[in-house]
């Protein structure tokens, strides 16, 4: 295999990972995660776990994406992958409008406030995030993956459970995501790590404050 050959591939996965774990998505991976790990919470009806994946879906994976192609047209970007700091201001605003909406109509169903918690908590580590852009370019993707391993470990606390696997998955899963951002030039270093922890801490002390 050639040089070029194994670098190309070597992006490729890089891509590949960065689409699957898309800050979009962690919401919904949080959300699996709560209701699979053996805990009490896995125990909610089937429609309410249904329902509140059905508006996390809608409300902050499919509006957002939506709104891309009009952000794109109106030049309020100039690229889907929006590498400069300035350009996310106005996607990140709308996506800390959506979590609040978000936010706002899970509070009032009657659920455990765990998830309540945890949507909230997301809310405010998605504001968090925005406002530090205005002044760095903090990676959104580690964000995401730290606040995924907050998950699992006020998971873990809360519920009195051991979740070691889930715990390594997705620390795997967070090492592959910086590795990526890095190997993409999206990020250096310091933006990466920067962003992990922000999204580990943030979430966990928004749970617990809560």
């Amino acid at each position: 295999m050639t040089p070029e050959k194994s670098t190309d591939i070597r992006d490729i996965l890089a891509k590949i990972i960065s689409f699957v774990f898309h800050p979009l998505f962690m919401p919904l991976y949080g959300m699996w995660i709560i209701f699979s790990a053996p805990t009490i919470l896995g125990f909610l009806p089937l429609t309410v776990k249904r329902l509140l994946f059905y508006i996390i879906l809608i409300n902050n994976v499919l509006i957002p994406v939506t709104l891309m192609p009009f952000f794109r047209y109106r030049n309020v970007i100039s690229s889907y992958n929006i590498d400069d700091r300035h350009e996310r201001v106005t996607p990140l605003l709308a996506t800390t409008l959506l979590y609040s909406i978000t936010s706002i109509i899970i509070f009032r169903f009657q659920i455990p406030y765990f998830l309540k918690s945890f949507i909230i908590a997301s809310a405010f580590l998605v504001l968090m995030v925005t406002i530090i852009n205005f002044w760095w370019k903090i990676s959104i993707y580690s964000a995401g993956m730290g606040a995924l391993t907050a998950v699992v470990v006020i998971l873990s606390v809360k519920m009195y459970t051991f979740l070691i696997w889930y715990l390594i998955g997705v620390i795997l899963a967070g090492g592959l995501v910086l590795s990526s951002r890095l190997r993409l030039n999206s990020h250096n270093p310091p933006q990466v790590w920067a962003g992990f922890v922000t999204g580990l801490l943030g979430l966990i002390l928004s749970m617990l404050i809560i």
